[in-house]
């Protein structure tokens, strides 16, 4: 069915399986890869592009009820066309680009449908992992989720489950009509400029792991946040704004708040490092003072506590009341803050995994790790059109801080007395 031509008219199709049980529970929709008129590509549109197309799409009975089962299903299967076969290393970085975007219209691209909430992907070399639209949930609940499927595909079958007849898999049609087919070719273009645009490195970085701040009685994340720190003074030369996310779940309806990693306390200790004049012990002090700071706003934002999201809430009630937007949203200090050249993310996971995503800026990364036990698995994100960044050499650079950090501290341990 994949790679064929679709001329003008002709029906496109996509599996579903039936999966309704007693209760009444929804579909599970099967996307198998894509097509030369996929549909499902219109999703990577922008919202406003796509509410245009969705319109457009739904005029017609046939594609009305396609599209309609895709968005009652609880999540979709995407059983996705093989990538190109490359070196170890570089497959790592492949795969998540797969996992986040499908690699364009030329892939599998085609073979997502972006406004779901989640979709796992299962492509035919045996590469997997999932996407998910964020609006609904943040990284940690989609990770639980992983976590439990993995550990209970361990489990053996020890009771067989009684048998549920289930409906015969039908194939979802659309009707792909000219004005269709335009609005396809359209965002199969705006998508591969994008696809091409985004650099991601997956890295694994093994000469340790959580463990080792433990050891030091320090957060695992306010280390490897320091450690992003001096990555990114050492190659540019000063701080930025740092966003990483702190969940509000202990709040009904939580979301999120900003942790801002960068410090006057950050500054001193990547400023020292390079300071030959500054002993290792006061170095190493510095180190251990950065981190508790950290620590310090991890637990003020989880608990509420953070400037961002009041801040925002200022101004977006401002603009709802259509009054003018206060003096300190219009100040530059304020857009500099606002622009996050390192958006960051911790999402742990007992599954040997790593979540990614973009750059929120134009000269900015996207890094997510997940630090396991005696390794961190790194994702980083960099847009190929900005001269000024580059992910590899990001990647290059977090390695090279967190090794000189656990020389620091190993060379100067703290007085027992």
């Amino acid at each position: 069915m994949s790679g064929r031509f679709l001329p003008l008219g002709v029906v496109h199709h996509r599996i579903v399986f039936g999966t309704r049980d007693a209760a009444g529970g929804e579909d599970l929709v099967v996307l198998v890869h894509a097509e030369r008129l996929p549909t499902e590509i219109l999703t990577s549109n922008h919202r406003n592009t796509w509410a245009k197309a969705y319109n457009n799409l739904i005029k017609d009975k046939t594609n009305k009820e396609s599209v309609r089962t895709i968005e009652k299903s609880i999540f979709t299967v995407c059983l996705d066309a093989p990538i190109p076969r490359v070196s170890d290393d570089v497959y790592k970085s492949r795969v998540a680009a797969q996992m986040l975007h499908g690699g364009g219209s030329r892939w599998n691209s085609g073979n997502r449908w972006f406004d779901k909430t989640l979709q796992f992907i299962v492509a035919e070399d045996g590469s997997c992992g999932l996407v998910y639209e964020h609006a609904p949930s943040e990284g940690p609940p989609i990770v639980a989720l992983l976590d439990h499927i993995v550990e209970y595909t361990k489990k053996p079958e020890l009771v067989r489950s009684p048998m549920v007849p289930l409906p015969m898999p039908k194939k979802l049609r659309f009707n792909i009509t000219p004005e269709i087919k335009n609005d396809i070719e359209h965002a199969k273009q705006n998508l591969n400029i994008m696809v091409q645009d985004l650099d991601i490195k997956v890295t694994v970085f093994h000469q340790f792991g959580k463990n080792f701040p433990k050891s030091e009685k320090i957060s695992p994340d306010a280390f490897i946040q320091i450690a992003l720190q001096l990555a990114y003074y050492r190659m540019y030369g000063e701080l930025c704004s740092t966003y990483e996310s702190a969940s509000l779940r202990m709040f009904r309806l939580g979301r999120t708040d900003t942790i801002r990693s960068a410090s006057m306390d950050v500054l001193k200790f990547v400023q020292s490092m390079s300071d030959e004049k500054i002993q290792g012990q006061e170095k190493a002090e510095l180190l251990r003072r950065a981190t508790q700071t950290h620590r310090s706003y991890t637990d003020m934002a989880i608990r509420g506590n953070a400037i961002d999201r009041h801040l925002l809430g200022l101004k977006l009630q401002a603009i709802e009341d259509l009054v003018s937007i206060p003096e300190l949203f219009m100040d530059t200090a304020y857009a500099v803050a606002m622009h996050f050249n390192l958006s960051t993310s911790q999402v742990p996971a007992k599954t040997d995994c790593v979540m990614c995503f973009g750059p929120v800026v134009p000269d900015g990364y996207g890094i997510c790790y997940n630090p396991m036990e005696d390794h961190i698995n790194i994702a980083v994100s960099a847009l190929n059109s900005c001269s000024e960044t580059n992910a590899a050499r990001m990647a290059h650079y977090l390695k090279e801080a967190l090794l000189d950090m656990q020389l620091l501290l190993q060379s100067n341990p703290r007085s027992k007395l």
